[in-house]
Parts: C-alpha cells; structure tokens; sequence
C-alpha cells in the first residue's frame, strides 16, 4: 500500500488469518481500523458443515486482540437475491456459474462498501492475494496480482470497477501467505495457524450435489459417449459440470457390466471417463475417455457480460486468460469487444472450458477484466 495518509479504514474481517493480518498492518501504519463481519447465509448455518458462528467468534477475537471494535452485519438477504439466485438459475441452465466472482462484485465491494461508507470510511479493505495501483498518467486504477502467484486472487476481482478499486486497500497483496502465517504467530493471533477456508460459506465442506438438489429439480436421463451410444445414466445435467472425472458411475466399463446398454471402452481401454458435454435439448450427457480426447479441448471461446476494470475493453491484440481459477496463464488473441461480449483465440488447446466460468484476462500482472465463458470451439 503506497499511501501514507492516515485514513478511517473498515475491514472485512472474515475469521481468517489473512484479513486478521491485513487489520493489523493497517492499525500499525496508523490508520484508525474498525472491523466489520459479513453474514451472507443463514439458510442451514447451524449445521456441520457452515462454519459463520465459529469464523464471528474468530473474528471477535481478532479484533480483541488487534484493539479495535467490530460490527456484525447481515448481508444474507442481499446474497440470496443477488448472489445465490443468480447461481440456481445458471445450474438450471445446465452451466457452472462462479458464485465468489459474483460474491465480491454484489457483495463485498458494494454492499458491504455502502456500508461502510456510511460509516464514515473513507477505504475498505480485505485479505484478498491482489494488489492496487494508481496509474496516474492515465488517470485510472489497475488491478494486480497478488505478489504470491501460488495465492493471487486476482481472478475473483476482475469484475471490479474503477469507483471501486478507488476505495479499495488489500494490505496482504504485497506478501507471501508464509510471512502473513510469520505475522500472524509473532503478534498472537488467535487465527495463526487456522485452516484456509475452501469454497463459499453456503456450500463449505458439505456433498455438492447433495446440496443442489434441495433447490433444482433432477430429471435423470442417458450417459453416451460420442458416438451416441448408452454406457449410463446421470441423475440430472444441473449436477455435472466439464472436465468432472468423479461420480459418473461408469468407470471401468466393459462388456457385461454397468449402464443401460455396457459398451466395450476402445476394445477394453479403461481409461477414465470424463464430462465432455451436455445436451439439455436432448437431456443427455456425454463422456468421453481420457484426459486430452479432442471433445474435452478448445482452442476459442466466446464470453458474454463483460466485465473491464479500466472501464472499457483492451485493444484488441495478444494477451493471455485464464478459464479457471486453478490454472496459469494461457496466451491469446482477444477480439470482438461488441456488445458487452468478447472472443480468445488460445496459441495452445484449454481443457475443458467452462459455460458459466469466468473468463479473465491479463497483460502480465495486470488483471483487465473478463467475462461469462458462453460456449467454445476447437
């Protein structure tokens, strides 16, 4: 954080290490914190699998240690009508929609923003792995990357608005999560050595599928493979999504054994089988065998609610995306920025893309922005 001037800042403070941290160097460079911890799901969160009860207790602890006061505030009407709609009604449309990439944008730097703003600050801050810069020649904001790109969180960021990174600090982008663990056990923290939280609150460590089904309905139909032939049955295209290897109940097919009608896999080849598409017209999913088969490799997308930090798309030209959040950068051409929707031309095939994944780019560590993968092609 490059500003010296002393600020009234209001901190997410999640439970965790990184926000706890980040709460901390901002009171030691002398700016006057007060902590906030968003409540965005109340649905079921009393049982094993939410955790918000004990990450408030942590949070509360936190903020005894550090000295500075904390508010609890409910977000979870606000969540439910602009997060977790939006996630139902993508799955019913048989993608598989990013719910933390809509979560900052709806949630942590708006609502939560108004609301601090309202109290007085004049910054927010979380713990998120990204980092602010002011480019003053062209007057703008840019979003970084984390310095630890094991943890740049970027990804999740790129929906961000200029009006938003304005009032944005992330104390912790500058660190490796090694020295903010090194920070945390040296000042005491109650959360040092707690966990990294994996997932959204509302789904946490619970059955994914279990959970989608109290709230979509599941119309069972055919397994093929790509040449049309029955090897299984899936239980409903919402709770399947690409590239998913896991919970198809056709592994080890052969002659004799599984499926409506067990097809012999390539004359006994058991390789594993893998999500390639879905038919929502026909209600039938396709596998295909092994990692790198051609259905499960594009080398274009288009991507559709684009979303571009500066305000406005990029020249069109090379850059490089990422199609999911766990994977590196992938050189591309991007092209037609018409209509709130764009195209990448990948240099090398992307397993797997996505409908309903994000779609971002950069310019090396800078993050552009991006948008809602609509489909691919080889």
């Amino acid at each position: 954080m490059t500003s010296q001037k002393k600020q009234r800042v209001v901190v997410g403070l999640s439970g965790g290490v990184d926000s706890a941290v980040s709460a901390h160097l901002l009171k030691a460079q002398g700016h006057e914190v007060v902590g906030i911890f968003m409540k965005n799901w109340e649905d079921d969160d009393d049982d094993e699998y939410c955790s918000s009860r004990q990450d408030f207790l942590d949070a509360a602890s936190v903020a005894d240690v550090l000295g500075i006061e904390i508010e609890h505030v409910n977000f979870a009407a606000d969540y439910k009508d602009r997060v977790f709609a939006e996630f139902l009604r993508e799955y019913q449309a048989g993608r598989t929609p990013n719910p933390d990439v809509l979560c900052n944008a709806e949630i942590k730097f708006k609502a939560f923003l108004d609301h601090a703003l309202r109290l007085g600050a004049e910054k927010i801050a979380t713990g998120h792995y990204a980092r602010v810069r002011l480019n003053e020649a062209a007057q703008r904001h840019e979003l970084l990357k984390g310095l630890d790109t094991t943890k740049d969180q970027s990804y999740f960021l790129h929906r961000l608005t200029q009006a938003q990174l304005s009032k944005t600090l992330f104390p912790v982008g500058e660190l490796p999560k090694t020295e903010v663990r090194r920070i945390a056990e040296e000042i005491r923290l109650p959360v040092a050595k707690k966990k990294d939280s994996t997932g959204i609150c509302f789904i946490g460590e619970r059955p994914f599928r279990e959970f989608l089904a109290r709230y979509l309905a599941n119309q069972p139909g055919a397994i093929e493979d790509e040449r049309g032939r029955v090897i299984g049955e899936h239980v409903g295209l919402s709770f399947y999504t690409l590239g998913q290897r896991q919970g198809l109940g056709i592994g080890g097919v052969k002659p004799g054994r599984g499926g409506a009608r067990p097809v012999a896999a390539a004359d006994g080849d058991h390789a594993p089988w893998f999500v390639a598409r879905k038919d929502m017209a026909r209600n039938v999913l396709v596998a295909v065998q092994g990692h790198d088969h051609p259905l499960l490799l594009s080398r274009s997308l288009r991507a559709e609610d684009a979303s571009w930090v500066a305000g406005q798309p990029p020249a069109a030209g090379q850059l490089a995306a990422k199609t999911r959040y766990r994977q590196a950068d992938s050189a591309c051409a991007l092209a037609g920025n018409a209509n709130g929707s764009f195209g990448l031309r990948f240099d090398e095939p992307q397993w797997a893309v996505t409908p309903g994944q994000s779609a971002v780019v950069y310019d090396g560590e800078l993050c552009l922005g991006g948008g809602v993968i609509d489909g691919a092609a080889p």
